[in-house]
């Protein structure tokens, strides 16, 4: 099974923590040439310097805020022009806040489709030109899987997850007959600094301990744990590969087998 990826360039969004670094880590592991991306340049100096440089792969830092698309996107469209064609993009950014989907404004909605969709519209239309040329491309969008059966108090994440979900299907369907794929990994609950904040807020609002709602919400997942932010990026890393080659347009849960919808 092919999983090399010497020569080819991935550009991770979110890279700085969680799911996103895993992920760079993972495919510089597997020969990847990766560039990060985030608002935090020290965070971004840092990661990159940890990762794995063993194959000859090159590695680079581009300091980008996801709330400003036109921001995101002349910052790598410098960077192609300037280095190199990007071979696998990972579409990955922090989730809208929590509460109801009534009670959230039309500015949150706004704002969480122009961070999330409109991001990956303007990444994917800036990185597939080059893909095309190579006949090679991994379009690979970290969601939730609240696409597939919505989580209770997540009503804006709920919304524009979903819409990222069918955007995804739909470039699928447009770019495989050129050698790309465009496919969603569903993380369940992870342990990344989003899970904690979420664990605190529904401490505060029930009254009990964190490690009360932490057992409760493992208790719903039938292996009985979260995941670790590895064992995501191993199913992200595997769709970027070679391997994947005839995998696209899927939804992939990675969440223990928590979802009940098939």
């Amino acid at each position: 099974m092919n999983i090399d990826l010497t020569d080819k360039t991935a550009l991770v969004c979110g890279s700085t923590q969680g799911i996103g670094k895993a992920t760079a880590e993972q495919l510089a592991k597997m020969g990847a040439n990766v560039v990060l991306m985030a608002r935090n340049e020290q965070k971004l100096v840092e990661v990159k310097r940890q990762l794995d440089t063993s194959k000859g792969q090159q590695h680079f830092h581009l300091k980008a805020d996801f709330n400003f698309p036109p921001e995101v996107r002349i910052k790598v469209e410098s960077f192609i022009e300037e280095f190199m064609p990007i071979d696998i993009l990972v579409n990955n950014t922090g989730g809208p806040a929590a509460g109801p989907a009534i009670d959230a404004k039309v500015d949150e909605y706004i704002h969480a489709f122009n961070m999330h969709l409109v991001s990956n519209q303007s990444l994917a239309q800036t990185v597939v030109p080059g893909m095309k040329e190579r006949g090679y491309g991994r379009i690979i969008n970290v969601i939730s899987t609240s696409v597939k059966q919505p989580l209770n108090g997540l009503g804006v994440s709920n919304t524009i997850r979903g819409a990222v979900a069918n955007w995804a299907k739909t470039l699928a369907n447009e770019l495989g007959e050129f050698g790309i794929t465009v496919n969603n990994v569903l993380p369940g609950a992870t342990n990344t600094s989003r899970l904690k904040q979420i664990i605190e807020n529904k401490a505060a609002k029930s009254g009990k301990s964190e490690d009360e709602v932490a057992a409760t919400m493992t208790g719903q997942v039938p292996m009985k744990r979260f995941a670790e932010p590895f064992e995501v990026a191993n199913g992200i890393a595997f769709l970027a590969s070679p391997a994947a080659s005839y995998i696209n347009g899927v939804n992939l849960p990675v969440d223990g087998g928590r979802t009940k919808s098939l």
